[in-house]
């Protein structure tokens, strides 16, 4: 079976958790729940065969190109959605994240990203490559939980003082803050501890005031924000939650629109 035939497996078992994801919040007990989780962890295997296929084929990383980046980062989503369901159970939470998950997953499948690879241009040709993109779409992918769990925070009314919404904000607000405590550290040592390093083994220094480089501090600025606030004063719910949604929407730009709006040294992938 090949690549993008593994790809698409992936993509309709992780539609089937999302749907059955959303079946738990009309029936009682925990059947739909569990049945969500083994799915994802059906499809994360296929997605995983199907990364495992194209490093064999093109003999590089498997986030070298956009397509590439898009699929990994849907790959890692997943991971962090799996890992916080099974210690933290997500329950209502989980279906909208495997919703981002799906809308990766059909982006990196569109025609808009080729599938073709290439010869790695010299900078890339380096083990660095493997830690530092690798290690930052980990902590995007924890960053989108917290992205998602604070976007909730925030949709879920607070003025009827209704204890189950009381309790589902809390839960939400503290899942959030969780995530960011993964996902942060990650993003710090795969972005710019190992961007650095790289750039200085790469371009004969550590920081240039790339675009991408820019936005990556930006993106660093909002989530140590975040923590400062929490940790130092006190600051939870909503404030955080807006913290994080910021947070998250300027690592997204870091992801997408550097490569497409700002020309510089990392507008190859």
């Amino acid at each position: 079976m090949n690549e993008f035939s593994l790809l698409l497996l992936a993509f309709i078992i992780y539609l089937l958790t999302m749907l059955t994801g959303f079946l738990f919040f009309f029936r009682t007990g925990n059947r739909m729940r569990r049945i969500s989780y083994y799915l994802g962890l059906a499809g994360f295997v296929l997605h995983s065969l199907s990364l495992v296929r194209r490093t064999v084929e093109s003999g590089q990383a498997p986030f070298t190109t956009m397509y590439e980046s898009v699929s990994f980062l849907a790959w890692s989503c997943v991971l962090a959605v799996i890992i916080f369901d099974r210690k933290f159970r997500l329950e209502k939470t989980a279906p909208y994240l495997w919703l981002v998950v799906l809308a990766l997953m059909a982006l990196a499948s569109s025609p808009a990203l080729p599938k073709t690879y290439n010869p790695l241009v010299p900078a890339l040709q380096s083990y660095w490559l493997w830690l530092h993109v690798s290690v930052t779409l980990l902590g995007e992918a924890f960053l989108a939980v917290a992205f998602v769990a604070s976007l909730l925070y925030l949709l879920t009314p607070d003025k009827s003082h209704r204890p189950a919404n009381e309790a589902r904000r809390e839960k939400l607000d503290l899942l959030a803050y969780r995530a960011v405590a993964v996902g942060f550290p990650l993003f710090t040592l795969g972005a710019l501890v190992f961007g650095m390093i790289w750039a200085s083994r790469a371009w004969g220094r550590y920081w240039g005031w790339d675009p991408k480089e820019v936005w990556s501090l930006i993106t660093w600025l909002f989530y140590a924000l975040y923590l400062h606030t929490r940790l130092v004063h006190g600051w939870k719910g909503r404030k955080s939650a807006l913290i994080a949604v910021l947070g998250f929407l300027a690592a997204l730009f870091t992801f997408f629109g550097v490569n497409y709006f700002l020309s510089g040294l990392h507008s190859y992938v």
